[in-house]
């Protein structure tokens, strides 16, 4: 008889800096981890951002060994594995799947151009989307790529998306890509194809692109040759992940309609599930496919914890502790740091400010803590204005959610309690995929045994009433200087 209990899967995530895989079992009990460094982009004149392609398999397998290796059984219990990388990065490949090339980053800008010409050509489908091609869409650096090869030049042949090409060296042959990181592609997940008119006019051959599948479909198993090197085991399923940033969201718990998370990182995001397609025609919200066919409208601040960047980090526990102590903050702040805002409302002219003069250190750090909540509010009301229910508790992750202060603001200003999530990384978020289907039948039955819920923080009721006046404050500063419509 199976024992699933004695077995795990290992999710990978492939970030900028390093890779991260964690071995989970299928109660959510994370029984190894590893990790490996990869080289810093490189990121030169004409908003070029390049990362050799050939150190994400290295970095994996040598992360993968350090993990199956703190098993008890030496990786042998691992039934599946996934990846999940960044949204938008890609690699040229010639007609074996080597690398031809260094990546482009999701944040190249090459292909600017390019990707204003696609938009216009697509306008129809993109408008269906709900989706923009913005300068750092992939599909202008495909184009740009396509014009690079050339006929008869012998260079690329093809593209992957990162974990194409780990998929490719587990397996020992070319996989299918998910849905989810062939999105800035142009992959259309509403029609269920890549958007040949488009590719057409742009000069990408149509042999180019990978076939495309949902997430959690597995597409092969670990050859030998892989499994000497990562101690994986040779047959173990290989399965397809999301970018990171809906593998992070899975990761909180919220994976049925009606569920939403809020990632407090460096920047702030909401990502969540519904069951039909949401479109929002400012562009500030746009969705992934879930992988069950429903639905992932989420948008991205360009504010978040990087409102703390200039607070050194020993710093923080006092200053928490004394705007705790003082309540709610006497100025209003909007504590962006850099140019315009994306979300949740979208503008060029946008800027950081502070409305007052703030009483001390702590009063300065209470109100770019409330200004963060002040956004996710706005971010929650933006979903609601546009006809979604968001049911129940608010799941939190993100560094900043460690902070007690801040997801007790979080929660006051929402009016609903947060439930911060113990495991919501990118990795776990992967390990689940790979778990749906082989510890347990499907996603939503793996969320449910694997993530645990953590704690749930309630509303400070004393604060409702002055930081209900501060909210209106905020969003009249906004309105004021036309950013807010």
């Amino acid at each position: 008889m199976r024992d699933v209990m004695g077995e795990a899967v290992a999710g990978i995530d492939i970030a900028t800096a390093a890779v991260r895989v964690v071995c989970v079992g299928a109660d959510g009990r994370v029984r190894a981890e590893g990790r490996a460094a990869l080289p810093t982009p490189h990121r030169g004149p004409g908003g070029h951002s390049e990362q050799p392609a050939g150190s994400w398999w290295p970095a994996v397998a040598a992360a993968l060994r350090q993990a199956t290796a703190a098993l008890p059984a030496g990786g042998r219990e691992v039934v599946a594995v996934a990846t999940s990388a960044t949204s938008g990065t890609i690699a040229p490949v010639d007609g074996a799947g080597e690398p031809t090339g260094p990546a482009l980053m999701y944040d190249d800008r090459r292909g600017a151009a390019l990707n204003a010409r696609a938009q216009q050509l697509g306008a129809d489908r993109w408008r269906a989307l709900g989706l923009s091609v913005g300068p750092t869409a992939a599909l202008g650096r495909i184009a740009w790529l396509a014009e690079e090869a050339g006929p008869g030049s012998g260079r690329a042949r093809g593209i992957v998306h990162t974990p194409d090409l780990i998929g490719h060296r587990l397996t020992g042959g070319p996989v299918a890509t998910d849905w989810s990181h062939a999105l800035k592609s142009g992959y259309d997940p509403r029609e269920g194809s890549w958007p040949g008119e488009v590719l057409t006019a742009l000069g990408v051959p149509g042999d180019w692109l990978p076939p495309v599948q949902a997430p959690a479909t597995a597409v092969g198993t670990v050859c030998p040759a892989a499994a000497a090197e990562t101690g994986l085991p040779a047959g173990c399923a290989v399965r397809l992940g999301m970018t990171d940033g809906c593998a992070g969201q899975l990761a909180t718990g919220a994976v049925r309609p009606g569920q939403f998370a809020g990632i407090l990182g460096t920047t702030y995001v909401l990502k969540g599930v519904t069951r039909d397609l949401v479109t929002d025609a400012s562009g500030a919200l746009y969705s992934h496919r879930h992988p069950d066919g429903w639905w992932l409208p989420g948008g991205a601040s360009n504010t978040g914890g990087e409102a703390l960047a200039h607070v050194p980090a020993d710093r923080l526990p006092a200053l928490d502790r004394a705007a705790a102590d003082r309540g709610p903050s006497s100025v209003i702040a909007y504590p962006l740091r850099r140019e315009g805002e994306r979300f949740p409302f979208v503008s060029g002219a946008a800027r950081g400010f502070v409305r007052g003069t703030p009483e001390d250190d702590a009063d300065g750090h209470r109100a770019a803590l409330e200004g963060v909540a002040f956004l996710e509010r706005l971010a929650l009301d933006r979903v609601r204005q546009l006809g979604v229910a968001v049911e129940g508790p608010l799941w939190a992750a993100g560094g900043g959610s460690r902070s007690p202060l801040w997801t007790r603001i979080r929660a006051t200003v929402l009016g609903r309690p947060l439930r911060v999530a113990d495991h919501a990384e990118t990795a776990f978020g992967a390990a689940l995929l790979a778990a749906s289907g082989t510890l347990h039948p499907d996603l939503a039955t793996a969320a449910a045994a694997m993530v645990r819920t953590g704690r749930e923080v309630e509303p400070v009721e004393k604060e409702r009433a002055a930081l209900e006046d501060s909210y209106a404050a905020f969003t009249a500063a906004l309105r004021d200087r036309g950013w807010l419509g």
